[in-house]
């Protein structure tokens, strides 16, 4: 789509937008206030208070009807319906209300549950991610004053950020009161604060641990050291295989892809990553390539002494968690026996060496990005960002999507967001461009009238 080709938003609908949102980003921030952590279980009860939050929001927004739902030992999701206009399609409009840990409040420029304002974004843990995708249907659906003109289903999950593990339960218990027509999934980023994106790729993600072992018994380092090895440096040497001298996953056997996505600028890249000076970026081909269509490869963590415990010993066994990203197109199983068994090939001294399979595993996902409701949404995020819609790619797992496809093979899914590469989702000082925010909710709210038939 050309900019020639970008029409102005309906006033009347903009002028609507612009109404509600003083009140989105109060209410926006009394939820960022709540720390819904749900995978910690200290936090259990803030979960829950969130879900009365939003669905006491909900029928604020004029819902006929609203439920908190929750399968056996699940987190508790909301579900509120707009029922349709006759002969008028129904839009599932989804986000999650659950968020990250903070990664140590200390770390924060400001305190992570209390939402500040600092050059134009509002920090706080949740702000962007996603938070602020519950309050852009939220502000849609105010924007319209409870009367959209297509069908709505609300469905905020409370679990998003542990892995949704019962989300195919309460999609398969609620099929008939959760089934739509179009899948708007609020939970994903624009490249740019003034550039809309539909993403259409995911990475999967598999998960390894490798243990190796070498010594019936930890023994003295000067008596034996020399001729007997450890096993922490043997571990240490097999972890160092992942990776060619370049950064590039050594893998073998991964399915490798590419974009026509232009890099982003890698000073600003790199400062949004935090990367040290002197810190070189790692693997070849385009950043856009790097991120969302290569495999990438990383150790989250190590059995071992502390360094202030260390002891003139050698270990006997150690072991590490081994994470990998996977292109789309990759079979998630096979990318991770592909990973066992590199790990297998390159344990040195004869260790041995045990490698178990993680159940943390994602497929990667792609999505068809043509038909008339694509069309739709192409033209509504131009209109109300004033730039042609990109598509892209996410480097991050998002499994659900997958599951949304399946469970509603006739729908189609969108997978749109208010978040940008400085939004820092899970990471410290976590925020939402405001004027974005904006953006997003006008561009959903055109979207709908499109469904409708009234673009």
């Amino acid at each position: 789509m050309s900019d020639r080709q970008i029409t102005a938003p309906p006033a009347e609908l903009a002028d609507a937008v612009v109404g509600v949102l003083p009140g989105a980003r109060t209410d926006l921030e009394t939820l960022v206030r709540i720390p819904s952590i749900w995978a910690d279980p200290a936090h259990a009860e803030d979960t829950r208070r969130c879900a009365d939050a939003v669905a006491g929001l909900a029928r604020a927004a004029g819902a006929a009807d609203v439920e908190i739902l929750a399968a056996d030992g699940g987190a508790p999701a909301v579900v509120a319906h707009w029922p349709a206009p006759e002969g008028m399609p129904t839009v599932m409009l989804y986000a999650h209300h659950d968020v990250q840990p903070t990664g140590g409040d200390e770390h924060w420029t400001s305190p992570p549950f209390e939402p500040t304002e600092r050059d134009g974004r509002l920090y706080g843990r949740g702000a962007a991610d996603d938070k602020a995708g519950v309050l852009t249907h939220l502000a849609v659906l105010r924007a319209y004053g409870g009367r959209p003109p297509v069908g709505v289903t609300l469905f905020v999950e409370g679990e998003e950020e542990s892995g949704s593990p019962t989300l195919p339960v309460l999609l398969a218990r609620h099929h008939a009161s959760l089934a739509a027509d179009v899948i708007v999934i609020a939970d994903a980023a624009n490249p740019a604060v003034d550039v809309p994106a539909l993403t259409t790729s995911l990475r999967g993600l598999v998960d390894v641990v490798v243990e190796v072992s070498m010594l019936e018994r930890p023994v003295h380092s000067g008596l034996y050291g020399g001729p007997v090895g450890d096993a922490l440096t043997a571990l240490c040497r097999t972890l160092a295989a992942l990776h060619d001298d370049k950064g590039d996953v050594a893998v073998p056997g991964l399915v490798r892809g590419g974009s026509d996505a232009p890099d982003p600028d890698e000073a600003t890249y790199r400062s949004d990553a935090g990367l040290l000076e002197g810190v070189e970026l790692l693997g070849s081909g385009s950043i856009p390539d790097r991120v969302n269509h290569k495999p990438a490869v990383a150790v989250l963590g190590i059995d071992a002494p502390k360094v202030a415990e260390a002891a003139n010993v050698l270990l006997p066994r150690a072991r590490a968690v081994v994470s990998m990203r996977l292109a789309p197109g990759q079979d998630a199983a096979a990318a991770q026996q592909a990973l066992a068994r590199h790990l297998e090939q390159h344990v040195p001294w004869g260790a041995h060496v045990h490698v178990t399979p993680g159940t943390g595993v994602a497929e990667p996902f792609s999505l068809s990005s043509t038909g008339e409701v694509y069309d739709h949404a192409r033209a509504a995020y131009a209109a109300a960002f004033g730039n042609a819609t990109v598509e892209t790619g996410i480097g991050g797992s998002i499994p659900f999507i997958a599951e949304f496809a399946r469970t509603f093979p006739g729908a189609a899914v969108l997978v749109t967001g208010v978040g940008d590469p400085a939004s820092r989702w899970h990471g410290i000082d976590e925020s939402l461009h405001l004027e974005m925010f904006g953006k997003g909710v006008l561009a959903e709210a055109l979207l709908l009238r499109r469904l409708a038939g009234q673009g």
